[in-house]
């Protein structure tokens, strides 16, 4: 259950991004098999929301639920290996269902936050998620590793998109 203090911040997070509205959209990939894409994806990297700060072995999960709807996971120990494991239970809207990379997130309702799959792998192995004013951003992984390389890529691949990979954050993932 989500304490007041959460709510206010989601709220107030959907509020700015509104106001950033001027921005121009992230381009999103062509289409996405919503069966493939659901599963466990590690978070390797991030700009984290408040609530993701400090997580150490972060990782998504969604399920396609028969309405359509992504039930989804997300599960962390906070701020250490053997921290105490938190769990958050949003709800993802397939806005586009033409390409199915554009989501509703809802943490809490009416609100639904900006979700947009900007990048994924051919073989499903590696996504970026970003959202339209540049504030959060998560690259994950089928594997709670990816190689340097990779991670290089992603993070340019990340700044072409119009991020400030300062703030950039590796999720710690030990397992």
């Amino acid at each position: 259950m989500l304490n007041r203090k959460t709510v206010l911040a989601f709220a107030s997070a959907g509020l700015l991004s509104a106001c950033q509205a001027s921005l121009p959209p992230l381009e999103t990939v062509d289409h996405v098999d919503l069966e493939r894409f659901m599963g466990d994806w590690y978070v390797i990297a991030n700009i984290p929301t408040f609530v993701e700060k400090g997580a150490h072995n972060a990782v998504e999960s969604y399920r396609l639920e028969d309405d359509g709807t992504i039930a989804t996971t997300f599960t962390f120990r906070k701020d250490a290996f053997d921290g105490p494991e938190k769990q958050y239970h949003p709800r993802g809207f397939v806005r586009d269902t033409r390409s199915n990379a554009e989501w509703g997130m809802q943490f809490i309702w009416p609100i639904k936050g900006d979700y947009r799959i900007i990048y994924l792998d051919q073989d499903y192995s590696v996504t970026i998620i970003g959202r339209n004013p540049r504030d959060y951003v998560w690259l994950m992984a089928r594997t709670p590793q990816i190689s340097d390389e990779r991670y290089r890529e992603a993070v340019n691949f990340i700044a072409d998109a119009g991020y400030d990979t300062a703030e950039l954050q590796r999720v710690p993932q030990q397992w």
